[in-house]
């Protein structure tokens, strides 16, 4: 009900998926950075 899997970039492309995750993984070392150096964490 809903899914639409085919318009999934990881499922066309060879590397969508590994550049999916590394973009996740430094989106959140950026998010961890500034939080850090504003004195959040």
């Amino acid at each position: 009900y809903g899914m639409n899997f085919k318009y999934m970039p990881e499922l066309h492309w060879k590397y969508g998926y590994p550049a999916v995750l590394m973009l996740t993984v430094a989106i959140c070392f950026g998010i961890h950075r500034g939080f850090k150096r504003n004195g959040w964490l």
